[in-house]
């Protein structure tokens, strides 16, 4: 990946069609995991097929798991059972997904084997202590770099021991961590959380057959499995992602005229904070044919283009939209008056520092905006953005994907560097974008 795999973003007409957004991330990956310590064959349709859950793909192989996609696109997974995972042969290069790591960390802690983990040159800059920590209190032995960071060793415990650890911190990665090593020791493992997040993780393991309890005490909200259960192979429908789903929803919204209908989109309450907020600031968006699949909420999106206006996004609202804000910045350069989102301080540990990417791009294109240590104010400009800035995305994602579509309804065109980044989470984005009247290239 070099800088010179750009895309530029140029406004265009408005927005038509229907957008088949890829499968959802958090549970494609989950899929794959839970298949693998599953008794039986799991199926899996809609399954998000970018580098981030491939990566996961190829792990789950290699800790020996038969995991195959046939020629229809549905994928297929062989189980080894609870506790069935075997030794691999070589280093585990988890990309650029953060997810990955951490939950199979989990996973791997309470297996007794020796797994060496690696990452892109992103992933190998992100903190993983906060699994790390509570995994050594169960019996694991984690040996990372500098910083608590990857390449790292995982030496899982012999007798793990079930825990109850309070989170530090919202983070459904760590909470989801620690519930799979829960899996495979004996007793009941609980972790206690003062803010809510995306409970994934609890929904599919019921999904599969685990014993999962959530409760609301004094402490917080407490989620206790109970170990050693047999997970029983479940075939999986996974929704198209919420977080992709942003992108089109967003495109639409500020280019005038537009009309995009987005089918089968997850509508997880610890995930729908964005559609929450752009109706707040007067979007116009529709919920049709809601539905469960899998355990998840579902329903299809009618999005059409609206006047925003600037709001103040509680900051509690911040783990049900992490990944969005980058999106809603996007949003917010279109809106009248001053949009101020707060909370935000998980940004400045993602692929980037989302926090300062965003910032920094918001005014190479025009836009005024303050960036603080965990919150960022944006000025609307309804009457139009200017755009034309180039901006430096990190290799992340996300921001390359916030910027094409500010390019498809500012003045001049806006162009993305290490547009590459895009194939983590969202394959053909510009190629579908385009069907839709885009103009990315």
């Amino acid at each position: 990946m070099t800088s010179e795999n750009s895309l530029s973003s140029t406004p265009g007409s408005s927005l038509k069609g229907t957008v088949k957004v890829p499968g959802d991330k958090s549970i494609s990956h989950r899929s794959l995991m839970f298949g693998a310590l599953a008794i039986g064959k799991t199926n899996v349709f809609g399954m998000l097929e970018g580098e981030d859950v491939l990566a996961t793909a190829k792990a789950m192989r290699a800790l020996g798991a038969n995991v195959e996609r046939d020629d229809q696109g549905v994928w297929h997974i062989e189980g080894r059972g609870i506790g069935g995972l075997c030794e691999p042969e070589d280093v585990l290069d988890m990309g650029n997904s953060g997810t990955s790591a951490r939950l199979l960390m989990g996973i791997l802690g309470s297996h007794p084997i020796t797994t060496f983990m690696t990452g892109d040159a992103s992933l190998r800059k992100r903190p993983m202590g906060r699994v790390a920590n509570p995994l050594a209190e169960m019996g694991t032995q984690v040996s990372c770099r500098s910083g608590q960071r990857l390449p790292l060793m995982v030496k899982g415990a012999e007798t793990p021991m079930p825990i109850r650890y309070k989170l530090p911190m919202a983070s459904a990665q760590v909470k989801s961590c620690i519930l799979l090593a829960g899996l495979n020791t004996p007793g009941e493992t609980t972790v206690i959380e003062t803010e809510h997040t995306r409970d994934h993780t609890e929904l599919m393991l019921r999904h599969f057959g685990a014993e999962v309890r959530v409760t609301q005490t004094d402490e917080g909200r407490e989620t206790t499995i109970v170990g050693q259960p047999e997970l029983k192979a479940a075939d999986v429908q996974v929704p198209s992602d919420p977080s992709s789903a942003a992108f089109p929803t967003v495109a639409a919204l500020i280019n005038e005229g537009s009309e995009l209908r987005l089918p089968g989109i997850g509508m997880n309450p610890h995930r729908n904070g964005i559609y929450i907020t752009l109706k707040e600031m007067g979007a116009d968006i529709t919920l049709e044919n809601e539905r469960t699949q899998a355990g998840e909420p579902v329903a299809d999106l009618i999005v059409r283009a609206s006047k925003l206006k600037g709001i103040t996004v509680p900051a509690e609202r911040a783990p049900s939209m992490i990944d969005e804000y980058p999106i809603l910045a996007i949003a917010a350069s279109f809106a009248e008056g001053k949009t101020v989102m707060e909370g935000l301080g998980e940004l400045r540990v993602k692929e980037s520092d989302r926090l300062s990417a965003v910032a920094n791009g918001l005014k190479a294109c025009g836009v005024t905006c303050e960036e603080g240590g965990d919150y960022l104010i944006v000025e609307g400009s309804p009457a139009g953005v200017k755009g034309g800035g180039t901006i430096t995305t990190h290799f992340d994602h996300r921001i390359a994907m916030s910027f094409l579509v500010m390019g498809m309804a500012t003045n001049e065109p806006v162009k993305v560097l290490d547009a590459d980044a895009i194939d983590t989470s969202f394959p053909d984005f510009a190629k579908l974008m385009n069907g839709l009247g885009a103009q990315v290239g």
